[in-house]
């Protein structure tokens, strides 16, 4: 039985998986994009020439800007949004489409600064969506694009919706876990990229595989905390989703956030490493989220801490390190 995916968002991640979903003949696959200028170069080109040069969109893949032709009939909707644009782009939807809404899976990571909602949370608010499908994991779209072998995971509090992602996805390049903690999941997907900022520094630094290994040890921990003050899954973070995810941010030249820590790092104000872009690093709002999410609800992040004052205070990377380094002493125990 055909299935019909409408894409929502032709960033790197939604373009990828666009590639991946249209590898099926079992699969219509629909990618909407959101911005007219970006939506026509893909038209031009059948290539996402910004985020994903040489790769080729197939002529199976529908390419749109028309919102009704994305979703019509539509049996599963991808959310491919950037965390910045999700509530506004959702509320767009939410306008032009009357019609019902289907099976809703999101790729968004990052948490929303004003509200600290999630992005599931935010699509089941404009779109009055059902258990969203959160998938997330190891899952760098230059790879994934590629046909490079990935494992993820579906989470979502319905395992039967859980499960139908699974089946959909999975695929012998694409291995597909479900779980239950879409909670954990989503906020393990938003803290490693803090982290993956913490790691760029490290490495713009000079500090070396030692500093490297410990501030993702110590990140891990953090993650793992802070998730389970907010009701997570302590399993979660061992997983794809925390471990899995993390582990690929820090290391990867591919990862935005990473890049993000390096020039910072190098002496780069964040700033001007904004100015220079219009890549969207979700770690950098995140940062300032979880702070005062933190200091709200007494919870020590130490790391995260250190960042968001290197990106909005301009501390000194190396002051920072420092300050890490001399903090109390104490034993080492998981979730202390």
């Amino acid at each position: 039985m055909l299935t019909t995916f409408a894409v929502l968002g032709d960033g790197a991640w939604g373009t990828a998986i666009a590639l991946l979903l249209a590898r099926s003949a079992q699969h219509c696959v629909r990618l909407w994009s959101a911005l007219p200028e970006n939506g026509l170069l893909l038209q031009q080109h059948r290539e996402n020439v910004r985020l994903l040069p040489g790769i080729k969109i197939p002529e199976t893949i529908t390419l749109t800007l028309d919102l009704p032709t994305a979703l019509a009939d539509a049996n599963v909707w991808i959310s491919a949004i950037p965390m910045l644009y999700l509530r506004a782009t959702l509320q767009r939807i939410a306008r032009e489409w009357a019609g019902p809404v289907p099976l809703i899976v999101s790729l968004t990571k990052g948490i929303e600064q004003q509200t600290f909602c999630r992005p599931s949370e935010i699509l089941a608010e404009i779109l009055q969506a059902r258990e969203v499908v959160v998938l997330s994991g190891p899952s760098h779209a230059e790879e994934v694009s590629r046909g490079l072998p990935t494992s993820v995971v579906a989470a979502c509090t319905d395992r039967h919706r859980a499960e139908q992602v699974q089946q959909f996805l999975s695929s012998e390049r694409f291995r597909v876990y479900t779980n239950l903690d879409p909670v954990g999941v989503e906020l393990a997907g938003a803290l490693k990229n803090v982290i993956g900022i913490a790691a760029g520094i490290c490495i713009g630094l000079g500090y070396g595989d030692n500093a490297l290994s410990a501030l993702m040890t110590r990140g891990l921990n953090e993650m793992m905390r802070f998730g389970v003050a907010l009701g997570a899954n302590p399993a979660t973070f061992a997983g794809l989703a925390g471990l899995g995810d993390l582990i690929t941010t820090c290391i990867s030249p591919h990862g935005r956030n990473r890049q993000v820590g390096i020039r910072l790092g190098r002496g780069e104000k964040l700033s001007a490493i904004l100015a220079g872009t219009s890549m969207v690093f979700e770690g950098v709002w995140t940062a300032r989220a979880v702070y005062e999410r933190c200091g709200q609800l007494g919870i020590d992040c130490p790391i995260v801490a250190e960042v968001f004052r290197v990106l909005y205070q301009d501390k000194d990377p190396r002051l920072a390190v420092s300050d890490l380094m001399l903090r109390s002493p104490k034993g080492e125990k998981w979730l202390s």
